[in-house]
C-alpha cells in the first residue's frame, strides 16, 4: 500500500489539494508552519491514493511512496 508523505513547511495553504481532492480528506491544521501558513493534513482513513493532491500542489507538498512490502502484491 502506498503511504502519503508530507512536507508541510512547502505548504502556503493555496487550496488546490483540497478543492480537487474527490474523497475529502484533506484538512488544514490549527498549527502554522514556519512561514505562517496552516499547512494540509491528509486523513489516511478517507485518502484512496488518487494522486491528485499530488498533482494539483504547486510545491511539492505531496509525496506518494510505495511501501517494500505492497510490491510484492501486484
Amino acid at each position: 500500500m502506498e503511504s502519503i508523505n508530507l512536507k508541510s513547511e512547502r505548504c502556503k495553504q493555496c487550496e488546490l489539494c483540497f478543492a480537487h481532492c474527490p474523497s475529502d480528506a484533506i484538512s488544514f491544521s490549527n498549527e502554522l508552519n514556519k512561514a505562517g501558513f496552516n499547512f494540509a493534513c491528509v486523513d489516511e482513513e478517507k485518502c484512496i491514493r488518487c494522486g491528485i493532491c499530488y498533482t494539483m500542489c504547486p510545491d511539492g507538498v505531496y509525496a506518494i511512496a510505495i511501501n517494500p512490502q505492497a510490491k510484492g502484491e501486484q
